[in-house]
């Protein structure tokens, strides 16, 4: 079935982490590639913020190999866009880390990339990666487990765990990513929900072409390929997998199973 091949659903020449997917017959198997993926990959980079599982008392920036507490000017711009600017001792950059004040780090498993910014509230658990210009927003939830892409926006109280988002995309109001993949420029519109755990027990199963394979995975929300868009207060029930392109409506309850490039996915209870 290669249409179930992760380079069905995903360009993964230009993603850092695409070693994830080189053994997968099923695309869903690059969920349980996270956890040694992380292991070998993961250098954290926020020891030197020096307060944990507590709001930083004060914002920070991240530059050249060191912290800088002070002696700098947040000028602002678009993080995704790279135009977000410091000024740091009299120079200019768009690659700084910004830590705001009351953001909060659980543990030094975390590895924040240039011109990354974070905002107060936001609370990121390890072993966690986040790419470069990548806006992680007040009151977002990354309970660990997880890889962001470059460029990509986990927005205001949206909680992702061990899932994984390729470069470009968005989810910045409401979501929760629970076990999931999504691909370059996706995009989750406002309270969008990718369901990972049946109400039954059991690993969750795909029927494709009257055909029922058993993932093996007890929790298994969404694959969603590359410029996927998701409308607001849409829910997909474990085990959805949507072709690249395709287009679920506002307040679409998506039932599990495979969906070809370009659909166009309505209500399916």
């Amino acid at each position: 079935m290669e249409f179930l091949l992760p380079e069905a659903f995903f360009d993964v020449d230009s993603f850092e982490h695409r070693d994830l997917f080189s053994s997968c017959r099923y695309v869903w198997q690059a969920l349980e590639n996270i956890s040694s993926h992380l292991g070998k990959k993961l250098k954290g980079n926020i020891g030197s913020v020096g307060s944990f599982q507590q709001p930083i008392p004060q914002t920070v920036v991240l530059w050249q190999g060191k912290i800088w507490r002070d002696g700098f000017e947040l000028l602002g711009g678009d993080v995704t866009r790279g135009t977000f600017r410091v000024r740091i001792g009299g120079e200019e950059t768009s690659e700084a880390v910004v830590l705001y004040a009351g953001s909060i780090f659980w543990d030094e498993e975390i590895y924040i990339a240039s011109g990354a910014v974070v905002e107060p509230g936001a609370l990121i658990k390890g072993p966690t990666m986040i790419g470069s210009y990548t806006e992680v927003r007040q009151g977002a939830y990354i309970r660990g487990k997880c890889i962001v892409g470059d460029r990509c926006v986990v927005g205001h109280t949206t909680e992702m765990k061990t899932s994984v988002m390729l470069n470009g995309a968005k989810a910045g109001h409401f979501a929760y990513i629970g076990d999931s993949i999504l691909g370059n420029s996706a995009n989750l519109g406002a309270g969008t929900k990718l369901a990972n755990l049946k109400i039954r027990e059991g690993t969750v199963k795909i029927r494709i072409a009257g055909e029922s394979i058993d993932t093996g995975l007890r929790k298994f929300g969404a694959i969603l390929g590359d410029r996927v868009e998701i409308g607001c207060n849409a829910v997909t029930n474990p085990g959805t997998l949507l072709g690249k392109g395709s287009l679920v409506v506002p307040v679409a309850s998506v039932a599990s199973g495979y969906y070809t490039p370009k659909s166009i996915v309505r209500h399916k209870g």
